[in-house]
């Protein structure tokens, strides 16, 4: 799967690593995507979210409860 963020859309961007000659060398800056379980009308779902959507409270994590022994 590609690195995008299924919520804001954020991905992949390139530029260059400039060095203190002022060498130009291609590289790529990747988000900070995480792996998340959510929970959306009634059904679960696995999401890659970045980390700035995550602490912006746009998805909810799945919280697991443990089963109470009785």
């Amino acid at each position: 799967m590609a690195r995008i963020c299924e919520i804001c859309g954020k991905g992949t961007v390139s530029g260059n690593k400039v060095s203190h000659a002022k060498n130009h060398t291609r590289r790529t800056w990747k988000p900070n995507l995480k792996t998340i379980k959510t929970e959306i009308d009634g059904s679960t779902f696995t999401l890659k979210i970045c980390a700035r959507c995550l602490k912006s409270d746009f998805i909810t994590r799945k919280v697991k409860v443990p089963k109470s022994s009785s």
